[in-house]
């Protein structure tokens, strides 16, 4: 790759990588991070409109917030589930017909991401954000207020679609803040928040129940949902900046309020996608052998986080006696495991590729990032198999926890190796790859939610687990196929060469 390659808009040339180091004179008039030979991909202007160039503080900030936006649709979700019970009672129908509200809220989970992105690629980023949160909050106000099923149905799938939309389009603002060498621990925090709240929601909702009526799980999650866009409002700003257009041409930012309600992006709309080439921009993303390929190993993995999840309280209720509380403790485990995967990944992740950089002269692949997958694979099989012998024998109910944990820690070091490689494979799409990857999520969970629980009835918990795990045996392949051919797959379908960044 020459310098001049280096200049481009990434830093990413082709199918051949990235140049992340370099020493001594050839470094030419690259800029370089604080160690001296770490490129910053991509190269910074000298603009103050540019987002590169924000503090750290600043850019900290805004990634909390969006972390914690992100940290809401699944929260929401997982309450509704915890939920059931006293809604079944108090509307006199099935918990079954009261889980309807939950299969659509999940699925929508997923499309709610896909629209975000489509509408941040042509009205900007914090526009979408300000506004779906707005959606979410009311929704979630609505969750809270429904006096009929009906209503409650209603509001549940609204708030699916509206407050996913840091969720989804999450990674957008982390590839707009920050450099190539700082992606990979952005993504680990944003998707930290992502593993941790079908856990946190249960585990709060659990202890609000056994004291107060339903709808107060819903009113906090409503106040949640008002203090993320008390936050977004005070202190996120408009991260999109097009690099290929010179410094002097970028358009006016302009006021904080244009910024926040859209004012600013509609007056340079015109720089922007159209809303069929921002259309467009998903397909062809999805099409991508590497992208597709990354979305059917994610949901195939992903898949039975959210079928036990949603459903475990029907198999330790009976089997451990455990009541509300009992499973609202139970919930620790998984939240324990998730924060230990993020701790872990945060020097995993960077560790694997710095070594790979520094063995080849300061050149570095995106299939590079796949490797962790060798180590986070293990710990997902050795989770599903031991909880299904768990569960079936009545194993201890600290055995049953910690195998339910070795998976958790298993699919976070997974999800954030997942994402980086698509990232740094189609660094332009950091949108669309989001919202695949969480549309894939979504939609694994939204299928095995209808019969993960009969399944388990009909062959037993050994049997479906141990299925579970074969799947993800059988899904690795993927990520085998990846590291050996990924490469000439990105090479022979060409880049996606979309209008604007």
């Amino acid at each position: 790759m020459t310098v001049e390659d280096i200049h481009d808009v990434h830093g990413f040339k082709g199918s051949e990588g990235y140049v992340a180091d370099i020493e001594g004179a050839s470094r030419d008039n690259l800029k370089t991070a604080k160690d001296g030979h770490t490129v910053l991909i991509p190269q910074p202007s000298d603009s103050s409109l540019d987002t590169l160039n924000w503090s750290q503080t600043r850019k900290h900030v805004i990634l909390i917030i969006i972390s914690l936006a992100s940290f809401l649709p699944d929260y929401g979700s997982a309450t509704g589930a915890v939920t059931l019970l006293p809604q079944a009672a108090q509307w006199k129908i099935s918990p079954d017909t009261v889980n309807h509200s939950q299969v659509g809220n999940v699925f929508m989970l997923g499309a709610g991401g896909v629209v975000a992105v489509v509408l941040s690629a042509w009205a900007g980023r914090l526009p979408v954000l300000f506004y779906f949160l707005i959606f979410s909050t009311a929704t979630a106000a609505w969750c809270a207020a429904a006096t009929t099923f009906e209503s409650f149905m209603a509001a549940r799938i609204l708030n699916g679609f509206f407050s996913t939309v840091a969720q989804g389009g999450g990674l957008m603002f982390i590839f707009d803040m920050f450099f190539f060498h700082e992606r990979a621990r952005k993504i680990n925090i944003w998707a930290a928040f992502i593993i941790l709240s079908p856990y946190m929601g249960p585990l709060l909702t659990a202890f609000v129940i056994t004291t107060k009526k339903w709808p107060i799980a819903f009113w906090v999650f409503f106040t949640m949902n008002a203090l993320v866009l008390v936050l977004t409002v005070l202190f996120v700003r408009e991260t999109y900046y097009d690099r290929s257009i010179a410094p002097a041409d970028q358009p006016p930012k302009g006021t904080r309020l244009a910024q926040l309600i859209g004012l600013s992006q509609y007056r340079s709309r015109h720089l922007r996608n159209s809303l069929p080439q921002a259309c467009m921009r998903t397909i062809r993303v999805l099409i991508k052998p590497t992208v597709l390929l990354s979305v059917v190993y994610y949901c195939l993995t992903f898949a039975w986080v959210v079928g036990i999840n949603t459903t475990l309280a029907i198999f330790l209720t009976p089997l451990y006696n455990f009541g509300p509380k009992q499973i609202g403790f139970f919930y620790f485990t998984p939240i324990v495991a998730a924060i230990l995967g993020e701790v872990c990944g945060h020097w995993l992740h960077d560790g694997i590729a710095k070594r790979y950089i520094k063995k080849n002269n300061g050149h570095f692949e995106p299939e590079v990032r796949l490797r962790t997958i060798w180590l986070s694979t293990p710990f997902m099989i050795a989770g599903l198999v031991g909880l299904g012998f768990a569960l079936e024998d009545a194993y201890h109910y600290m055995l049953t926890s910690l195998f339910w944990g070795l998976y958790v820690f298993g699919i976070m070091i997974t999800t954030v190796a997942l994402v980086a490689y698509n990232l740094d494979s189609y660094p332009e799409a950091s949108g669309e790859v989001s919202a695949l990857i969480n549309f894939a999520r979504t939609t694994g969970g939204f299928i095995i939610s209808y019969f993960q629980v009969t399944w388990a009835q009909s062959t037993g918990t050994k049997v479906s687990f141990g299925t579970q795990a074969g799947i993800c045996v059988g899904a690795f392949v993927i990520i085998v196929a990846l590291q050996l051919c990924g490469k000439n797959l990105r090479a022979k379908s060409g880049g996606l060469n979309f209008s604007t960044a």
